[in-house]
């Protein structure tokens, strides 16, 4: 995890358009909150750019002291409708007016509305049902216990096992964590549930070898036959990458799964409602999973997740045995209902896509420099990655990715903390809202911070 000096250094005062830097940073004014939090939160808390959020508008973020940051974080990719979008505040304040702020499960229209809106934008709308919750890991703790449900009652007890993928994440709750693919975040479980299992993600730089073949062998290395899987669950791309499937890995696994009778996952936490180019990004892969586990940019804001299913999967509990206390809650479905709204009417997953056209080019333009150091990068639409590594290697290099990021953000760039299985990942993902000028403009300040950066390094 990335660490981050609260010392204030005076750097270069920046006044454009869509940038402002104005103080040494962090702040000094903003010093006594950070060590409040440091007293009565525990630590995991911390280890973000030391920026004190006061106020986030479509792609700009704002302290009270009037520094404004390009945001390429959207939160952690929350924000594709872009931060405060209007018609999401105006559908809260509305719900907030009305009043009604939370209800369980018991019925209010708009949750009539949202649900009929995801089953539209589902695989097959008459085959699908929707599962309303709050959080992402949620979300996909909810795809393992009916994958596994599907499988027991339909097969019986030896198809039990749930296939994910190294270097994975799916969530910090302990079902998200088994079926999580990084060692390190399961320590603490001591002993493991033996039906989760891992087998290498074919992202084609961490591991090369991106055939299909090599899922079947480590199942074998695993003693695991097919007839035994209950449910296999991928991220549509690893957020430590973002690495993606080869298209033709993907149709591989969802034939896979089709002759076996084995429930096909694809977690669409990060990648979903447009991040990628396309509503979903497992679209890419011209596959049909079976359950969709949806959050983050699902309501661009306030805490909602979702499961979206084939019909005879999701039936499986009977009433009143698969809830979650704040299925549902008015005002994250009144943001929701907006913000899909919002998103259709402004295309923004076609807009997502054409920017992209030109951004990943650029971001890799930018690799191709410095390619003892930047190891790869990967990108659809308006979400990409670049890898740093130990010059030459394949190793991750941590201290180098703060190193740019903390330089970014002097600049009034902001990026959530490096990310990947050794925090060597610069994660670029800002609202699909932004506008040409300023992504390029934010691009000019990233190939900036890298040049420094790297100048240093020589």
């Amino acid at each position: 995890m990335a660490e981050y000096s609260l010392t204030p250094v005076q750097v270069p005062q920046i006044k454009t358009k869509y940038r402002t830097i104005k103080t040494a940073l962090p702040v000094p004014q903003s010093l006594p909150i950070f060590e409040e939090l440091r007293r009565s939160e525990p630590r995991s808390m911390s280890g973000q750019p030391p920026v004190l959020w006061h106020k986030a508008e479509n792609f700009i973020v704002s302290d009270k002291w009037g520094n404004r940051w390009i945001d390429w974080s959207s939160g952690v990719l929350i924000t594709n409708a872009g931060h405060a979008q209007p018609d999401i505040v105006k559908a809260v304040r509305a719900m907030l007016d009305r009043p009604l702020l939370a209800a369980y499960v018991f019925p209010h229209a708009d949750r009539a509305s949202l649900v009929r809106m995801l089953r539209e934008v589902s695989p097959d709308p008459a085959k699908y049902q929707v599962f309303l919750l709050s959080t992402g890991s949620e979300a996909t703790e909810n795809c393992i216990k009916l994958s596994k449900t599907y499988a027991l009652q339909k097969h019986g007890p030896a198809k039990k096992f749930m296939v994910t993928f190294r270097n994975a994440f799916h969530g910090r709750t302990m079902g998200a964590q088994l079926a999580g693919g990084m060692d390190r975040q399961k320590t603490w479980m001591v002993d493991r549930d033996r039906t989760f299992i891992q087998v290498p993600f074919p992202d084609g730089f961490k591991n090369t070898d991106t055939s299909f073949d090599l899922f079947l062998r480590s199942l074998a290395e695993h003693d695991v036959k097919p007839e035994e899987i209950a449910g296999v669950m991928s991220e549509t791309y690893q957020g430590v990458g973002p690495d993606f499937f080869p298209v033709a890995y993907a149709k591989q696994l969802e034939k896979f799964c089709r002759q076996h009778d084995i429930v096909l996952t694809m977690d669409e936490v990060q990648a979903g409602f447009g991040r990628t180019g396309k509503m979903f990004g497992f679209e890419h892969y011209g596959i049909k999973p079976d359950l969709i586990a949806c959050g983050k940019g699902i309501t661009s804001s306030l805490p909602l997740s979702a499961v979206i299913g084939r019909r005879d999967i999701m039936e499986l509990y009977a009433p009143g045995s698969m809830t979650s206390t704040h299925s549902a809650s008015p005002l994250a479905v009144a943001a929701a209902i907006a913000n899909l709204k919002v998103i259709q009417r402004k295309k923004l997953a076609a807009r997502a896509a054409k920017l992209g056209a030109w951004f990943i080019p650029e971001l890799e333009r930018i690799q191709r420099k410095y390619p003892r150091r930047l190891g790869c990068c990967w990108g659809k639409g308006l979400v990409a990655g670049i890898q740093v590594v130990k010059p030459g290697t394949r190793e991750p290099d941590s201290t180098v990715a703060t190193a740019v990021n903390v330089a970014a953000y002097q600049k009034g760039l902001l990026m959530f903390a490096p990310v990947g299985v050794g925090g060597e990942c610069l994660k670029i993902a800002p609202p699909l809202t932004i506008t040409e000028d300023a992504l390029r403009e934010s691009l000019a300040v990233f190939e900036e911070a890298i040049d420094e950066v790297m100048a240093k390094l020589s």
